[in-house]
């Protein structure tokens, strides 16, 4: 079974699936996908991700604010925060972090969010899922400053492989998407090698960055097998242990999750 541990489900492009949410999951489910965490941006997403775990089993949540839907002036609250963690299916924090490709000068409004979702993860004890781009020094420094006591994911990693051990120093789990198939992925590739087998989660980002043959097409929860395959022959392990190790490594990141098998 494969756990696709990030998929942004309230986004998705379901024409290939005749705009059925239900058709474009059992799609995935009949390649192998057994969950799916739909991760929140925002405030004005929580609702949506939430609705969608109540909806489906095999789906649970994230609630958090993406740094690149900061708005000025209007930072997340704490206490809004702390209050949708509360609910049943929301597992983790996040997607949160920094991103200073896109917005180098909001740089201090997203590290003040920052540090408001990892406040968040050293009260509640829930995993906090992370986004750095062009951030990687300033992303260490805010994760060693908070010192969680427990684990996190840097998802749809793209860093090299000084930062990903930094991260794993840290307890942190690594998170590989289809970008680790593009044909200019040989850093990244090199990463993939190296990340222990304890620590490594697989994730489509969907619907952003479909992997080859997809490339450049609307990505779908189902297409996190083409990762996982590569990942396994990159690696030199059969499939069916790749996707066994992730899915382990799923539960144990994320113990709230309502994985089956």
């Amino acid at each position: 079974m494969l756990v696709d541990s990030h998929c942004h489900l309230d986004r998705l492009d379901l024409s290939a699936h005749g705009g059925s949410l239900d058709a474009a999951l059992g799609a995935a489910r009949a390649r192998g996908v057994g969950h799916f965490l739909c991760i929140g941006v925002s405030a004005d997403n929580a609702a949506a991700v939430k609705a969608l775990a109540e909806r489906y089993a095999d789906v649970d949540c994230s609630i958090g604010v993406h740094p690149l839907d900061l708005e000025p002036g209007s930072q997340p609250l704490l206490d809004w925060l702390l209050g949708e963690l509360q609910h049943p299916h929301v597992v983790a924090i996040g997607e949160t972090g920094l991103d200073y490709h896109y917005e180098p000068d909001a740089a201090q409004m997203q590290q003040q969010s920052f540090r408001l979702h990892l406040e968040a993860a050293r009260i509640t004890g829930k995993p906090v899922i992370v986004h750095t781009r062009a951030a990687r020094a300033d992303t260490l420094a805010l994760l060693r400053d908070a010192a969680l006591p427990q684990a996190g994911v840097l998802h749809c990693f793209t860093e090299d492989w000084e930062m990903a051990r930094a991260a794993l120093d840290l307890g942190f789990y690594i998170s590989l998407s289809g970008i680790v198939t593009f044909r200019n992925a040989d850093a990244l590739r090199e990463v993939a090698r190296q990340v222990p087998a304890d620590r490594l989660l697989v994730e489509t980002d969907a619907p952003y960055l479909a992997p080859i043959p997809y490339r450049g097409k609307a990505n779908l929860p189902q297409y996190v097998r083409e990762v996982a395959e590569f990942l396994a022959q990159l690696r030199g392990v059969p499939f069916e242990a790749l996707a066994e190790q992730t899915t382990e490594n799923f539960k144990r990141l994320f113990p709230l999750a309502r994985v089956c098998g």
